[in-house]
């Protein structure tokens, strides 16, 4: 069996996530640790008790999502006694679990992953000013209808595909007015449904051009190797494993589209025939299903998934 472990995004986020893996497993405790420790906050303190607002916030819920998979994927390594790599094809993330996945595959540490995923949030909120962008899902379109939705939507402002998700679902993002006008054409041009998201920022799109910046000086002065596991990137849905590359994709990343659903079919064309997603809810293990044929799908996230995972090895 071929695996790809991938890693989820913003928006998996929850009060509570990670408290049962602390509770039971020593490893994902010192990886919480390790994390407050080089963030200097109690991020596990809002993690576990909130309040909600706050985790949601992207400086808060960058971070905090990343540590509940890296909890996972490093107790499922010393339970399991292996090495990520011996186990996997190739590790992919949504956005900022890309981060996730090259931390658990070696590339950066542990530390600095928090740090960067930090300022990243950070920086994606400086970009633009809250309220004046936003993102909405389109349902029911695929991919090359819903880029048509939204430049038509554009009107001289800024308005594009942000994450194409797959079975129907992309997210499109941009300047409130030009992603409120793509709500109303998308519902002319058969979508099933299309709704505002709960975000502050809208990510993925030329707007964030600020934050690119930004994060381009940060990635510049930070140690990064090459991962155990190829990635496969976000901005190319194909396998890079050189350095180099990574760090000019993580820049090009946060102003360019999450290509999930060709990351996927990329994958499985390669021969990867189960996907396992670690860390918090479940969202990328339902759009795999939607974008693979007959993928085996696993969801890890408690310790009770650590159980059943590890049990079927």
């Amino acid at each position: 069996m071929s695996r790809a472990f991938i890693f989820p995004g913003q928006g998996s986020q929850a009060v509570g996530m990670g408290k049962e893996l602390a509770e039971n497993f020593a490893t994902a405790r010192e990886v919480f640790q390790e994390v407050d420790e080089a963030l200097g906050q109690k991020l596990t303190k809002l993690m576990w008790e909130g309040p909600a607002e706050d985790l949601q916030l992207t400086e808060n819920a960058q971070p905090a999502i990343m540590a509940v998979s890296l909890a996972v994927a490093r107790t499922l390594e010393k339970e399991g006694n292996f090495k990520l790599a011996d186990k996997a094809k190739f590790v992919a993330g949504h956005s900022l679990g890309e981060y996730s996945a090259l931390a658990a595959a070696g590339a950066f540490t542990l530390a600095d992953t928090a740090r960067i995923l930090k300022l990243r949030g950070q920086a994606m909120q400086r970009a633009v000013p809250v309220g004046q962008g936003a993102m909405a899902v389109l349902l029911g379109l695929e991919f090359d209808a819903a880029a048509e939705v939204a430049k038509e939507a554009a009107q001289d402002e800024v308005c594009q595909a942000a994450n194409d998700n797959g079975g129907g679902q992309v997210v499109v993002s941009g300047a409130k007015a030009a992603v409120e006008r793509a709500i109303e054409i998308a519902k002319t041009k058969g979508a099933k449904r299309s709704m505002l998201l709960p975000v502050s920022a809208p990510f993925h799109c030329a707007l964030m051009q600020p934050a690119a910046d930004e994060m381009a000086k940060a990635l510049e002065g930070l140690a990064i190797t090459a991962p155990s596991v190829a990635l496969v990137a976000n901005v190319t849905a194909s396998r890079v494993a050189d350095a180099d590359t990574i760090r000019k994709l993580l820049v090009e990343q946060v102003t360019g589209m999450v290509r999930w659903r060709e990351s996927v079919l990329y994958m499985e064309a390669q021969g990867v025939t189960a996907y396992i997603e670690l860390g918090a809810g479940k969202a990328l293990a339902g759009m795999v299903k939607r974008i693979a044929t007959e993928p085996k799908l696993a969801s890890v996230g408690t310790p009770a998934d650590v159980e059943t995972f590890l049990s079927s090895l």
